[in-house]
């Protein structure tokens, strides 16, 4: 495909094709500096305006305004006054209150930020104080006082220096990884006056000196802060975030940003963290000791290694209800200082879309993203349903939709469970509801969102789910049902064949049982695509629901491993992950990664495969397909059933040997 095939559509008005044209060709361009790269994106962003697309035409301009070539950057700089003429979605937003600071109720979303701090906070220093202690009594002090005092001091020095030094250490991590440009106010108002204007009025508000200001470049839109005391914070996005979000919910974002430094959240987490990780170093070490020497030491380590894993997953999953709290009620703050809760919903949409985006213009996912995915304001493994609804069109009502799965599919819940952030659905909803507290008219229907919810099958939404947890423990299930068996059937008639065999028989079933849920018949997949996938709320990480897409291999799925094996497949609609699976194990995902997948990028394929549902969407591949055939198979359901099979008859072998002798 040539660039001039491209330039002929839109000279001839068929402005869709040379959309497609366009986007495929810098997809494919590897030289973004390139003339011919460079023309593809103006040329795209006056397709985009002529197909009514202008908000994605307004990204691309502001993309072209920060590019290095100044012939670019000068005509960006002149086209983007066409926007002042141009009816965008800005006129259609919804509005704001006329006064800020009102108080608005949280209607129980989030529960008490003081309370799950101070209760994480305590359980995690008691926890840390009781293995603490343990380790003191194993090494034999003969004073318990002066092991309190020992055990309390090592825990409290710990703390206090990790609680101070950790910024600095952030700091350099910050600069040597992501290459952070430290600006004043003056800076940042250049780009969004709004937001230094809010800057300044949080700030004077909560007496509160000025956080230091950093920016990274990078494209993907995100913001985080971190630091010891509010008064020596740091907040820094990313120049995505300039790129993709208007003035007013960049705004926003920096005032989410200053809610975490008003509420001391990052302190808090700093120390939460710290806690955790001091079960963990505890635990290893505990683990390590465990292994020889005399044997009522090695029996009290491992003890110690148990309770202080046990304390580490414990404290793993308060240190990630208290991080949900916290953005719950940063958002409360930024919708209280701005009056604008309507924008921040807009914000963390675009957000997730502005990931999407940059997403499928890389072979290889974002360093950035992927590692102040707990810092950030929001969650990229979850940006790919919320971004694809908006990747199309910025239609409240099927971006609403998309939020149907976080907010009533029981699934939610649980995945949400594991995650640092809440899900997207319920942060638009708690947003909402402040708006409607201002007597506004809500950025995203959610209304119709919550009354479509409460007509969904509820037998189906739940039976569903239980039936799944159900499945995803059928091994073990099976297991244990087979050793029961094997027990009664043993003690009626002695044989040891069965106590050995039944139970491999029952996780052999338990195996295929699953594989049956997971890896249905797929010979009449569906046409689909990725927007209508992720618009099913019955959807289930468990349940594989078979689908054929149509699409183009954009990069690799695989978080900064050079050899993954995954990939990425984007359509019209949206941007999805696939899982592959070799016939011949982790070898030959490896072998996979290295040889094929870089050629396959850029490919036009038809993907058949089962896709699920978690915080992050995905489908395990069965095919990829070309106009000359089947390029490559995958073999999820293989392994299921040798494994499955194996162990059936390794049991029945069992069984039968013991039996005759």
């Amino acid at each position: 495909m040539s660039l001039q095939s491209a330039l002929d559509a839109l000279k001839e008005k068929r402005y869709q094709e040379a959309v497609e044209l366009l986007e495929q060709f810098c997809r494919n361009c590897l030289e973004h500096d390139s003339s011919d790269y460079l023309s593809a994106q103006m040329w795209l962003m006056k397709a985009y305006q002529a197909t009514g697309e202008i908000e994605k035409a307004k990204i691309l301009c502001q993309k072209l305004i920060i590019s290095e070539n100044p012939q670019a950057r000068s005509w960006a700089e002149q086209a983007s006054q066409s926007f002042r003429q141009t009816p965008t979605n800005a006129s259609q937003k919804a509005g704001r209150a006329a006064t800020t600071g009102m108080k608005l109720a949280m209607g129980g979303v989030g529960g008490s930020l003081a309370l799950a701090s101070g209760v994480t906070m305590t359980l995690l220093f008691g926890m840390v104080l009781a293995l603490g202690l343990s380790l003191v009594f194993i090494v034999g002090s003969d004073d318990p006082l002066q092991g309190l005092a020992i055990a309390i001091g090592i825990t409290l020095v710990f703390n206090i220096a990790a609680f101070f030094i950790s910024p600095f250490i952030m700091d350099l991590t910050q600069g040597w990884l992501y290459q952070t440009r430290w600006v004043e106010l003056a800076e940042v108002e250049t780009l969004t006056p709004e937001t230094a204007k809010v800057i300044r009025q949080i700030c004077e508000q909560k007496k509160l000196k000025m956080p230091r200001l950093g920016i990274i470049n990078d494209q993907n839109p995100t913001a985080f802060t971190y630091g010891s005391l509010p008064n020596s914070a740091r907040l820094v996005v990313s120049q995505g975030l300039f790129t993709y979000l208007d003035d007013d919910e960049i705004a926003t974002v920096y005032a989410h940003e200053l809610g975490h430094i008003v509420h001391w959240d990052f302190a808090v987490m700093t120390v939460a963290s710290t806690l955790v990780q001091i079960c963990y170093l505890i635990y290893s070490t505990a683990r390590r000791f465990g292994r020889g020497g005399d044997s009522k030491i090695k029996d009290a380590m491992q003890t110690a290694a148990l309770v202080a894993y046990v304390f580490y997953v414990f404290g793993t999953y308060l240190l990630l209800y208290l991080s949900r709290t916290r953005e719950y009620f940063a958002d409360h703050f930024a919708a209280e200082s701005t009056g604008n809760p309507n924008a921040l919903s807009r914000a963390l949409v675009k957000i997730a879309y502005g990931i999407l985006e940059e997403g499928s213009r890389t072979q290889e996912p974002s360093r950035l993203i992927e590692g102040t995915r707990a810092l950030g304001i929001y969650d990229h493994k979850a940006a790919a349903s919320t971004g694809t609804a908006y990747r199309i069109a910025s239609d409240p009502q099927k971006i609403g939709r998309v939020f149907l799965w976080d907010m009533f599919n029981p699934w939610g819940w649980w995945m949400e469970l594991n995650s640092t952030h809440p899900l997207t659905g319920k942060r638009v909803r708690a947003l909402s509801n402040y708006a409607e507290q201002l007597g506004l008219p809500t950025e995203f229907d959610m209304g119709r969102v919550i009354g479509e919810g409460k007509s969904l099958n509820k037998s189906r939404l739940y039976g569903n789910f239980f039936l799944d947890v159900v499945l995803y423990g059928a091994e073990t299930i099976g297991f244990f049902i087979g050793l029961v068996m094997g027990v009664i059937l043993w003690s009626s008639s002695p044989n040891t064949g069965l106590v050995l065999g039944a139970p491999l028989i029952g996780l052999g079933i338990g195996i295929l049982v699953k594989a049956l849920a997971m890896f249905p018949d797929y010979k009449q997949a569906a046409e689909t695509d990725i927007l209508t996938l992720m618009s099913d709320p019955y959807a289930s990480p468990l349940r594989g629901q078979p689908a054929k897409l149509e699409g183009q291999l954009i990069g690799r799925g695989d978080a900064g491993y050079k050899f993954g094996s995954d990939l990425k497949i984007q359509d019209r609609s949206g941007m999805l992950y696939l899982h592959y699976a070799s016939r011949f194990g982790p070898i030959g995902n490896f072998l996979f990664g290295m040889k094929r997948v870089q050629s396959l990028i850029g490919e036009q394929v038809g993907a058949v495969g089962w896709f699920r549902r978690g915080v992050a969407p995905w489908m395990d591949l069965i095919q990829l397909q070309s106009e000359n055939g089947t390029i490559v198979n995958s073999y999820h359901r293989f392994w299921s059933f040798i494994l499955g099979s194996g162990s059936i008859i390794l049991g029945v072998v069992l069984t039968m040997f013991l039996s005759s002798r």
